[in-house]
């Protein structure tokens, strides 16, 4: 099952090919590759396709994240699940463009939402460069506690950075902001 998830200025939806031509130069920026782990740089053609044919793989739950207003495309939220655990890592990307509006915030929490609310997770995690303070203060306003920091725990153009720790639990999460 593919659910679409709304927000008051998104919809969350899921990935198609016919979003390569837009995907590309969003994830492609070197400032969006710097701050996450799993996108290369330089961000080529054939990445997007190993990209989206992996949205559609068993313990993944990738939207793309575009705009209610004119379905621009602008970016990306997902979970990785284990459901052996009953938990899940959740990771999220925005174009350069719409950086500081918000969108990220929004974003994530309609994940983490649809995990706690459908999926019926337990705990829901995140990391973070220590190098990008920003996403730090978008897992803080999804109520994730700070769980402490993994020294050079990654190598990203060959530069070890710092690994920092969030996390939160289905009971720490408002019973009345599941809505789906």
């Amino acid at each position: 099952m593919n659910p679409i998830l709304e927000t008051a200025r998104l919809i969350l939806r899921p990935y198609t090919e016919d979003d390569i031509a837009d995907l590309m130069p969003l994830i492609g920026a070197r400032e969006v590759a710097v701050n996450t782990l799993r996108i290369p740089y330089p961000y080529t053609e054939q990445d997007a396709r190993e990209f989206i044919a992996t949205t559609q793989s068993g313990n993944l739950v990738r939207r793309a994240v575009t705009l209610r207003s004119d379905a621009r495309l602008i970016g990306g939220v997902g979970l990785n699940t284990d459901e052996r655990h009953h938990h899940a890592e959740l990771g999220y990307w925005l174009g350069v463009p719409f950086w500081g509006q918000g969108y990220a915030t929004e974003a994530a929490r309609a994940m983490v939402q649809y995990g706690f609310g459908h999926l019926r997770l337990n705990r829901i995690f995140a990391t973070h460069f220590g190098h990008n303070p920003a996403s730090g203060r978008v897992l803080q306003k999804l109520g994730m506690r700070y769980e402490g920091c993994q020294r050079a725990h990654y190598r990203k153009f060959d530069q070890f950075a710092d690994s920092e720790l969030y996390g939160i639990l289905r009971s720490e999460w408002p019973a009345g902001e599941y809505n789906g």
